[in-house]
C-alpha cells in the first residue's frame, strides 16, 4: 500500500499548535512508510476564512520544516487543494446521494429548528433533526426549490441500530445511530459542510490513513455512512489524544498561547517545538526525550502512540528549548539570534519607533527591552491607577483580548478603531482605557506608542501578553463567566453602533 496522509486546517484564525501536532504525526507516519503527506485547505467557511490566515498556515508549517508533497502552493495530481475551488465536485456527489435517497432537501427554518431543539432539551432527549422534510415528494421539493425557498441538503441516518468501526489506536468503537444527527451536507449557500467535503476529498485524494484529534470520534458514524452510500473503501483511522492544559482541560488560548507563530516570535527553535510535540502521546523506543525529526521518522511506530491526554507544559517546553540552544555553536547561536529578531526586516520596523527618542545608542536598551525580550512578570500593583480599580482593569483586559482575537486584519487603524469604540462602550476616557493595555504590553504605564508596539510585536505576541496580564489578577472561573456575559452586552452595543 502506498501510504498517503494529510493535514487539512481551516484558514480562520491563528495557526494552532494542535495543527502542528497533527501535522507532525501525519508527516512522520507518511515519511516512515515512504508515502506522501498532503496539505489541504478547508476554507468552506467563507465568512471566516481569510488569505492572511492561509498564508500564516503556510508560514508556520514551513518554519517547522514540515514539507508537503501536494498542496495549494505546490500542486499535485489530486488538486485543487482548496475546498472553495472544489464546489462543483461536492455538488455532484451531493446530488448522487439525493438521487439514491441517501440524502434529502430540508427547508426547515432556523426558528423551527431552534424550537425543536428546545423541546428535545426540555424532554432530556438527544438533540437532533426530527426528520420533518424527510418525506417530501420529489415534485414538492422541485416546486419549493424553483420558488427560491432557502434549503440545505441533509444525509439520511438509520433510526435504529449502531455503528461499529475500528480505530487503530483504540480498537472497536460502537456508537448508536440514535445519537447521530441527520447532518447537513450542503449549506444554504451551496457550500459543503466539513462532513461531506472531508469524505469526498479524502477518497479522491487517495488518503489511506486519517490521523486526527479524538474530538472527531463521535462524527465517524456519519463518515462511515457516507463511505457506504458512495460505495467507497474507508481509510484507516487513528484518533490521537488532544493536547491538554495543566488542569487537563482541552488546550485553550485562555490558559496557554496556542498560535504556532507565537512560539516562533517568542524565540523558540522549530526543532525544539517539534521535538516537544513529538513527545505528546508518543515516545522513542529508548525513551529519550531529545530527538530530531529524522530520528522520529526512523523510529516511528503508531503502536507507541498513547491515547492518554498529553499535558502541554510551557515550563517543560522552555527547558527543552534551552537544551537545543546550548547545543548550538557560538556562530550558530549568533545566526539564530539574528534570524529571530535582529534581522534587516525587524530592525527596519523598530528603528523608526526609537530614532527620534534617543541621544545615544545606550538609550536604546531601556526603550525597546519589552519589544525584543520578554515583558516582566506583572502584579496587581503594576495596574494601580487614579481612576481605574481592579474590576475596571480586568474588564478592559478581558474585553479587549476577546475582541482582538476576532480581529481579521492586524492593522494599526483597525486596532485603534476597535479600542476607541470599546472605550466608548465602557464609558471610559480613552487615555484611562489605554492604561492597562500599556502595562500588559510593555510592563509599564508609559512606553513607546502603544499601537506601534502592537504592530511591531504582531498579533500572536500582543494577544498573548494581554491574555497573560489577566493572570496578575487571579481571575476565577465564576468571574470569567460574568465577564463573558458583560462582553456579550458590550459586543451587542458595538454592533448596534450606539
Amino acid at each position: 500500500m502506498n501510504v498517503r496522509t494529510r493535514i487539512a486546517p481551516s484558514p480562520t484564525g491563528d495557526p494552532h499548535v494542535g495543527t502542528a501536532y497533527m501535522a507532525l504525526f501525519n508527516w512522520a507516519f507518511a515519511r516512515h512508510y515512504g508515502g506522501q503527506f498532503l496539505l489541504r485547505i478547508e476554507d468552506t467557511d467563507t465568512a471566516r476564512s481569510t488569505p492572511e490566515s492561509e498564508a500564516s498556515i503556510f508560514a508556520a508549517l514551513q518554519w517547522l520544516g514540515l514539507d508537503w508533497d501536494e498542496g495549494p502552493d505546490v500542486g499535485g495530481a489530486a488538486g485543487p487543494y482548496r475546498q472553495s475551488e472544489r464546489r462543483e465536485i461536492y455538488a455532484q456527489y451531493a446530488q448522487q446521494l439525493v438521487d439514491r435517497e441517501q440524502a434529502f432537501y430540508c427547508f426547515c427554518t432556523k426558528e423551527r429548528l431552534d424550537r425543536v431543539r428546545s423541546e428535545q432539551q426540555a424532554a432530556k432527549q438527544t438533540t437532533r433533526y426530527d426528520g420533518c422534510c424527510l418525506g417530501l415528494t420529489a415534485d414538492a421539493v422541485a416546486q419549493r426549490v424553483a420558488a427560491g425557498e432557502e434549503h440545505v441538503i441533509r444525509m439520511c441516518v438509520p433510526d435504529v441500530g449502531e455503528c461499529t468501526f475500528e480505530d487503530e489506536l483504540r480498537g472497536p468503537v460502537t456508537i448508536p445511530f440514535s445519537q447521530i444527527d441527520m447532518q447537513v451536507l450542503v449549506k444554504s449557500d451551496g457550500m459543503p459542510t466539513y462532513h461531506l467535503a472531508v469524505v469526498v476529498d479524502d477518497h479522491l485524494m487517495g488518503i489511506t490513513h486519517i490521523l486526527r484529534g479524538e474530538e472527531w470520534l463521535n462524527s465517524v458514524p456519519k463518515h462511515v455512512l457516507l463511505y457506504q452510500y458512495l460505495d467507497w473503501p474507508m481509510p484507516k483511522l487513528l484518533h490521537l489524544p488532544l493536547l491538554r492544559n495543566p488542569d487537563s482541560s482541552k488546550l485553550s488560548k485562555r490558559k496557554n498561547p496556542t498560535s504556532i507563530l507565537y512560539y516562533r516570535d517568542e524565540g523558540f527553535l522549530p526543532e525544539a517545538l517539534l521535538n516537544y510535540l513529538g513527545m505528546m502521546g508518543w515516545s522513542m523506543p529508548d525513551e529519550s526525550e531529545i530527538f530530531t525529526k529524522a530520528q522520529m521518522v526512523k523510529a516511528f511506530d503508531e503502536k507507541r502512540i498513547s491515547v492518554g491526554g498529553p499535558i502541554f507544559d510551557q515550563a517543560k517546553l522552555a527547558w527543552l528549548n534551552g537544551q537545543y540552544l546550548r547545543q548550538l555553536s557560538a556562530s550558530e547561536f549568533i545566526a539564530q539570534t539574528q534570524s529571530w529578531m535582529f534581522n534587516q526586516d525587524r530592525l527596519s520596523q523598530l528603528i523608526p519607533l526609537v530614532q527620534e527618542r534617543v541621544e545615544k545608542f545606550s538609550d536604546l536598551a531601556p526603550l525597546v527591552d519589552y519589544l525584543v525580550g520578554a515583558r516582566k512578570t506583572l502584579t496587581p500593583d503594576n495596574f494601580l491607577h487614579k481612576t481605574l480599580d481592579r474590576d475596571a482593569n480586568v474588564k478592559i483586559l478581558h474585553h479587549t483580548s476577546a475582541l482582538l482575537d476576532d480581529l481579521r486584519h492586524w492593522e494599526r487603524e483597525a486596532i485603534f478603531e476597535l479600542c476607541q469604540d470599546l472605550a466608548q462602550a465602557l464609558d471610559l476616557k480613552f487615555r484611562d482605557y489605554l492604561f492597562p493595555l500599556f502595562v500588559a504590553i510593555s510592563g509599564r504605564g508609559v512606553s513607546l506608542p502603544l499601537f506601534d508596539s502592537l504592530i511591531f510585536l504582531g498579533p500572536d505576541l500582543s494577544r498573548a501578553r494581554i491574555r497573560g496580564a489577566l493572570d496578575a489578577f487571579s481571575v476565577s472561573g465564576k468571574e470569567r463567566k460574568r465577564l463573558d456575559k458583560s462582553l456579550v452586552k458590550v459586543t451587542a452595543l458595538l454592533s448596534s453602533g450606539q
